[in-house]
């Protein structure tokens, strides 16, 4: 039996915790987006809303799969 690749799980972790970030942080940012659709600065804001929540769910794969990777010693 093999055991868990520690490195290659705290990095798991640290991209989860990244994702978790970026989950809060697009919503927020859509939301304010769409509130102050008459501010100049509302394309940026959006835009920068939508490619948050994409990247969001790209680190949630990318976490998963590291974590797994971890898990069974994948390298």
């Amino acid at each position: 039996m093999s055991k868990t690749n520690r490195d290659i799980l705290y990095l798991g972790v640290r991209y989860l915790g990244i994702t978790v970030l970026l989950m809060f942080i697009a919503p927020f940012s859509i939301y304010e987006a769409f509130k102050n659709a008459t501010h100049p600065l509302y394309i940026p804001v959006l835009i920068f809303g939508v490619l948050s929540a994409i990247a969001a769910i790209a680190m949630a794969f990318i976490s998963v799969k590291t974590i797994v990777d971890a898990f069974f010693n994948k390298e």
